[in-house]
């Protein structure tokens, strides 16, 4: 986690040309910042697209955040047409979590979180059942029901939007049992994180482990994507696997996969929050 929260980052997307690096780091440096990382990529050296993520320290700065922002745009940003963020370790992001029956992201998630190695405040979680009151309170996170029957799913979105919009920067949904409509989705662009219990695009679907095991697979995964209003096709933020074998049963799968599934999405989601994720296209540039 960032110290005492003087970390800043900047994150850029533009096309490729020379001296972008050149531009970013002595312009930052020109105004006291100490950079302390830098990852890149290019797509392509030849007219590809150039992407970056910064992290620079800000007590140096000579400059408060809103003029180093409007300067940098005009001094650097607009000669390299940049789609670019300037964020802050000091503004922890707020986090919804979306969960149906199924626990064990949700508990991994809140599990971290309270020993701090989630730098965000959970701000609540939201389900369609009852059943994970009583424990989500017991980690101090104030807990949503709202039922959904097919006669009340649009009602019941509604009430979700209602409760979230402008109130969390992020929606994981941690086994949320329900397909979110476009309308919601779009509420929330690149900010709702989902974890799929297999490997896309292998067994999509219902009973994923059953589809592996029907097929003798020798590799189970988990996979976690940013959501899209086309199911389960969203860009892809992190996957893993683990072999198996013809002796591996159903439960011992789910056993397997939940594991996974637990890692990939923690992984995920504090990739989002440290932002090490830059959405491009139907892809993601991941610099974990």
């Amino acid at each position: 986690m960032d110290d005492q929260g003087t970390t800043a980052r900047l994150s850029i997307t533009c096309s490729d040309k020379p001296g972008i690096v050149a531009a970013v780091t002595n312009f930052l440096y020109n105004h006291g910042a100490n950079i302390t990382s830098l990852d890149q990529h290019s797509t392509d050296p030849e007219g590809g697209t150039f992407f970056m993520r910064l992290e620079f320290q800000t007590p140096g700065l000579d400059i408060a955040r809103p003029l180093l922002e409007k300067t940098f745009a005009e001094a650097v940003a607009e000669r390299y047409e940049m789609d670019w963020r300037i964020s802050y370790a000091a503004d922890r992001k707020r986090i919804a979590i979306m969960v149906s029956k199924y626990d064990h992201v949700l508990f991994e998630l809140l599990w971290r979180w309270s020993r701090g190695e989630l730098p965000a405040e959970i701000s609540m979680v939201v389900s369609n059942h009852p059943d994970l009151n009583d424990a989500v309170s017991n980690f101090g996170v104030p807990f949503h029901h709202i039922p959904v029957t097919p006669e009340t799913k649009a009602d019941a979105e509604s009430r979700a939007i209602e409760l979230l919009k402008n109130k969390v920067d992020l929606v994981v949904l941690a086994r949320y049992m329900q397909i979110l409509t476009g309308h919601f989705v779009n509420t929330f662009p690149n900010r709702i994180i989902n974890i799929h219990h297999s490997f896309l695009p292998a067994f999509i679907g219902a009973n994923p482990y059953r589809q592996a095991y029907d097929r003798g697979v020798k590799l189970i995964g988990a996979t976690a994507h940013y959501v899209t209003s086309e199911l389960d096709m969203g860009p892809i933020i992190e996957q893993d696997v683990i072999r198996v074998s013809h002796r591996t049963s159903v439960k011992e799968l789910k056993e397997l996969g939940q594991d996974i599934e637990r890692n990939v999405l923690a992984r995920s989601v504090k990739w989002h929050l440290e932002d090490r994720i830059i959405v491009y296209g139907n892809k993601s540039v991941v610099f974990s």
